[in-house]
């Protein structure tokens, strides 16, 4: 009787980790913009499922009444079939301004080709190695995007974050999208205001409280910087969404639920 019960306990809290929700994080502009900017970042997605057409994941971000969704790589995955995905491109690509980068798993699955040619179809803004300057409700912002840098040389991670990085916009708010967290010293050589990322899945099982997690890709165990809000020296705010991965995962999430990250530029 006690094992089941134990039994019944721990499907329950797998199942409540599993069921996805929003982060709100307010960050200050520096003055860079004259109205608020709601932003949706959404990483690590691969293409798990979400309700029929990811009517799930669309009513949460509707919800949140965003300007702007950035997609931080891994939308797509090496194993999982595209469907999923595809289905939340096409249900925000008419709503709302999208930016997207490639993850690594774009890369594993030897499709990051196609997938920035399905993204630039369905209207979505690709970084690699670019930016963009973007009219958000009289704000201009420059999004911009680096590739995952999986198979590129120093050499050619180092040129892309040169062309991202927009000198002639000193005075704008300046947004890299780049799938890795842990690259902190390559972004802070760049005057970029804000970094958004994933890849850390939260540390998979999330350490209460501390903002850190047992472990995570190219961070190895006990990762630091997986989840919410950090800064550089150089005053760039990074942040790091825990994703919204679920069945593709071999372990279950504990403390470490799936995640929007609701982004509130002041």
């Amino acid at each position: 009787m006690i094992f089941l019960c134990i039994l019944v306990l721990l499907i329950g809290v797998t199942a409540w980790f599993e069921h996805p929700v929003t982060e709100n994080i307010s960050i200050d502009a520096q003055g860079k913009i004259d109205t608020r900017v709601r932003i949706a970042l959404i990483t690590d997605l691969h293409s798990c499922y979400y309700g029929k057409g990811q009517s799930q994941l669309l009513r949460m971000i509707e919800k949140e009444n965003v300007d702007l969704i950035l997609l931080a790589g891994d939308i797509f995955d090496d194993r999982m079939d595209d469907e999923n995905a595809k289905a939340l491109i096409e249900g925000i690509c008419e709503k709302y301004p999208c930016c997207y980068v490639t993850g690594n798993h774009e890369f594993w699955g030897n499709k990051a080709d196609a997938v920035k040619a399905f993204m630039k179809a369905h209207g979505v803004m690709v970084g690699e190695g670019t930016y963009f300057p973007v009219e958000i409700k009289g704000n201009t912002l420059i999004l911009s995007g680096v590739d995952d840098p999986t198979y590129l040389s120093p050499d050619e991670w180092k040129a892309q974050l040169d062309a991202a990085y927009a000198e002639e916009y000193p005075d704008k708010y300046q947004i890299l999208l780049s799938h890795r967290p842990e690259r902190g010293k390559d972004y802070s050589k760049y005057d970029f205001d804000l970094v958004v990322s994933g890849h850390a899945h939260g540390g998979q099982w999330g350490i209460p409280f501390t903002q850190k997690g047992v472990a995570a890709p190219d961070q190895g165990l006990f990762p630091t910087v997986v989840d919410g809000l950090y800064q550089f020296s150089n005053g760039t705010d990074l942040v790091v969404s825990r994703g919204l991965c679920r069945e593709r995962m071999p372990f279950p999430r504990f403390f470490n639920h799936p995640e929007i990250v609701i982004l509130e530029l002041e």
